[in-house]
């Protein structure tokens, strides 16, 4: 059988997928898996043992379609569902099982503050979606695979220390300066802040404020942020993907949580795998019962109400 895997965004989101690649090659060895996304996402899956081939979104949705044409695929799972996904299983007409996006469930929640979600990570959802082909969750947790064509020698690294992501695609996911400060000041560790391009500038600015601070935003891939990573002792974290890179390389992890909630099942993700350890992985920091959040199942620029308590709240022992 040979099956494509679609989910085009963002980065969280496609190391989330990564348990039902894994599950459906261990399981069932002779399925050929393609995966299709976006080229700008080639890093987190071109490593994946357990995809045959990737093909890419680049511009033209046609041309991928034209591509996936060729292929003769047996079964589409849809991770994404959304409308190019949607153009694509029906172009394709090819069987399609779709990820339920429970997308009333979550308007309820943000609109009128009603729970009607599920109590259940979304991997384990994305794994309810592909039950009915018969693969079972392995309980192994989320899949990164570092490209050892990198290094991060370079950067002289201490022996002992924590990693701090300073960024988040939203402002309303990321803790003011003066909290991210405070946040700093609270950890005994060396710690290294990671971070894209545009976290540059803040980087500099906490280094500067901060005893034991270390700014490589903007100097790294995600790969070699994966890296640092892995070598860490501790990753402090907002609701980003790389929060999940750093659970799928089994890493403790404090994360911090602003106008979204874990509620909406997008929470650091172990399995079962470390049911047996004694001391937690995950710390969920998040200010509790305040009557606007979440405000946004995915964020804004700005704090809607303007007094952000959401993240101004936040404590840090």
């Amino acid at each position: 059988m040979k099956i494509l895997i679609l989910r085009f965004s963002s980065i969280g989101d496609i190391v989330l997928t990564t348990p039902v690649l894994r599950c459906i090659k261990t399981q069932f060895p002779e399925y050929k898996l393609h995966y299709a996304t976006k080229k700008k996402f080639e890093k987190l899956l071109i490593s994946n043992p357990y995809i045959d081939k990737i093909h890419y979104l680049d511009k033209e949705l046609n041309t991928l379609i034209d591509e996936l044409q060729s292929e003769k695929f047996d079964l589409i799972i849809d991770l994404h569902n959304n409308l190019r996904t949607q153009i694509i299983w029906a172009k394709l007409w090819v069987k399609c099982i779709a990820f339920d996006k429970i997308n009333f469930e979550k308007w309820l929640y943000v609109n009128l503050k009603i729970d009607f979600l599920p109590y259940l990570h979304i991997v384990d959802r994305y794994m309810t979606t592909v039950a009915n082909i018969g693969v079972k969750n392995d309980g192994k947790g989320l899949d990164f695979f570092i490209d050892n064509n990198e290094n991060i020698s370079t950067f002289n690294l201490p022996e002992h220390y924590a990693v701090y992501v300073i960024g988040g695609q939203h402002n309303t996911k990321k803790l003011p300066l003066n909290k991210q400060i405070e946040l700093l000041n609270s950890i005994s560790n060396t710690v290294i802040l990671i971070g894209g391009k545009e976290d540059t500038e803040n980087g500099e600015l906490l280094a500067k404020k901060c005893k034991n601070v270390i700014n490589l935003c903007g100097q790294l891939s995600i790969n070699q942020s994966a890296m640092v990573m892995e070598k860490s002792n501790h990753i402090y974290s907002h609701d980003t993907g790389m929060m999940h890179i750093a659970a799928a390389l089994q890493k403790p992890i404090t994360s911090i949580w602003g106008n979204t909630t874990p509620r909406f099942g997008m929470y650091p993700y172990y399995g079962s795998s470390l049911l047996n350890e004694t001391k937690p992985f995950v710390m969920l920091n998040e200010v509790k019962h305040l009557p606007c959040r979440p405000c946004s199942k995915i964020g804004f620029n700005k704090c809607p109400k303007g007094h952000f308590k959401c993240m101004e709240m936040q404590v840090f022992e």
